[in-house]
């Protein structure tokens, strides 16, 4: 045999698309872990010829699922986003596009059964700590993939999975405030970093010249922008207490301006070496939370409700994220975030790499 035959799923989850991995099926050691992927997705050309990637940060995805040992949660869920060019793998954070397929596919997986009419789904999401409670539409007891559920970003309709975002703060770096401050000024840029979900560092858009209502491909093609963004990620990763990110995705990159299509705020999210085309599902929970924590870059005003609706302009449209927090004489505090996100499955079966890279698990 000169290859090795993998079974996956192949999804889209939100915005993003991936292959959805059964753990035992894959080497437990991340280094040899790291090597399948690379070669399961293609690493190392822009168009991720000799793999299942799509030549997008988006699209080369990888979620592995195991029934958990939480007594919580029904799942855990194990994310590496793999580069597309440069054959590295960082399983430091998680994804919360790609985890809007992982309730629909421990179902078709087995690793959970399925109800009559809707399956809750908890799920512990293993690279940051975080619990999250999906609800997968399931009438007679399958998966239902059809729907009139809608999301900027992607084309027609689906079925609505449910995702509620728990005990998601200070996840990567222990803290909701990971420098202590609300504002840092790094080569005279204004920031908050902050930790919800995603650890992030957002800044203003016009502190960098720009509008904020550039498209993706109009900030990709601005080089002397992302140098510049770059060196204050990298000096806020060290701030954060991350290290040394220059080979880390994380931590992510934001841009806020004023909104102008009706929404709480106009954004712009980078992964971070490009521009998302749409919006991150972790990255919006943590823009949300930063837009409703006083004294930040992007503070606006509270609303009167809570949970609040925070509507997030981005390159494609919106994404609605609704937030539970308390704001109180002992600070304010981050409780959960909701949104409703669409998954479907694209194929089954079983994907191959070079048995010189690995054999398989033995039996």
């Amino acid at each position: 045999m000169t290859q090795t035959a993998i079974p996956f799923l192949f999804m889209r989850g939100g915005t993003s698309r991936g292959p959805y991995m059964n753990r035992a099926d894959l080497p437990q050691d991340l280094e040899a872990l790291a090597e399948v992927l690379i070669a399961l997705v293609g690493s190392g050309h822009p168009l991720n010829i000799d793999g299942i990637g799509g030549g997008a940060a988006v699209t080369t995805k990888v979620a592995m699922l195991s029934k958990s040992e939480d007594p919580w949660a029904d799942v855990d869920y194990f994310f590496a986003q793999v580069s597309v060019e440069d054959k590295l793998v960082d399983f430091k954070p998680t994804c919360g596009n790609i985890l809007s397929g992982v309730g629909p596919a421990a179902i078709e997986m087995g690793l959970v059964d399925a109800r009559d009419d809707q399956t809750p789904v908890n799920i512990h999401a293993v690279n940051t700590g975080a619990k999250v409670a999906a609800l997968v539409q399931t009438p007679g007891g399958q998966v239902l993939y059809d729907g009139d559920a809608r999301i900027d970003g992607v084309p027609g309709s689906a079925a609505p999975v449910a995702l509620q975002f728990m005990e998601t703060v200070g996840g990567a770096t222990g803290a909701f405030l990971p420098t202590g401050n609300l504002v840092d000024v790094i080569d005279g840029i204004e920031v908050t970093c902050m930790d919800v979900a995603m650890p992030m560092v957002i800044a203003r858009a016009e502190s960098f010249g720009l509008t904020g209502y550039e498209t993706a491909a109009e900030l990709d093609d601005n080089r002397a922008f992302f140098e510049r963004m770059e060196a204050v990620r990298l000096k806020a990763g060290l701030m954060m207490g991350l290290g040394d990110v220059s080979k880390s995705v994380t931590p992510k990159f934001g841009l806020v301006s004023p909104a102008r299509s009706g929404g709480t705020i106009s954004t712009r999210y980078f992964m971070p070496w490009n521009t998302h085309p749409t919006m991150a599902v972790t990255g919006a929970q943590c823009l949300a939370s930063c837009v409703l924590t006083p004294g930040t870059v992007a503070e606006a005003a509270l609303p009167n409700a809570c949970p609040a609706p925070i509507v997030l302009e981005h390159p494609s449209g919106q994404i609605d994220v609704l937030v539970d927090f308390e704001n109180s004489d002992t600070g304010f505090k981050i409780k959960s975030a909701g949104l409703v996100r669409t998954a479907r499955k694209l194929a089954a079966g079983e994907v191959f790499i070079p048995s010189g890279i690995w054999s398989g698990n033995a039996t």
